[in-house]
């Protein structure tokens, strides 16, 4: 069950591979992303001291969230991944020239996790192009489905 999407994502970068990673949460933090009050619009993902961290994404308090606590909506949060899952993704960053970006936020046995993605930036002109494929590919879908009826 998706939680929360970066659309933004897919439009600005070609996605190579796709990894899912737990998050370390307080319990506010759960509950408000079971409430669905989380963004990955401005969120990133960097490697750092041979970790995980995701940087920028939004998750707002919930009024009802415990007076005691004081939440910091884009503080940075530890991904869960195995070691030698972080190790093959600090050779490909490092050297070939990728960037970790969050895709997807999501439900799996009750746990919340995040789908990144390591991708290659689009150039202006493969954003174009990315835009006339789709809309050549909605084009043709409702051409079949003229000719069906």
């Amino acid at each position: 069950m998706s939680i929360a999407e970066n659309k933004k994502a897919f439009h600005d970068y070609f996605i190579e591979e796709k990894l899912e990673a737990g998050l370390v949460l307080e319990g506010w933090e759960v509950k408000s992303i079971r409430a669905g009050r989380v963004q990955l619009k401005e969120a990133y993902v960097i490697l750092k001291d041979g970790e995980v961290w995701l940087l920028g994404c939004h998750i707002s308090p919930l009024t009802t969230a415990s007076t005691h606590v004081k939440p910091d909506p884009v503080r940075t949060r530890k991904l869960l991944l195995h070691e030698r899952e972080i190790a093959r993704l600090i050779g490909k960053v490092e050297r070939a020239g990728y960037a970790l970006v969050p895709l997807n936020m999501h439900f799996a046995k009750g746990r919340v996790k995040l789908e990144i993605g390591l991708a290659k930036g689009k150039k202006q002109y493969d954003k174009r192009e990315s835009e006339k494929q789709k809309d050549w590919e909605r084009e043709k879908s409702q051409l079949m489905k003229a000719k069906l009826r």
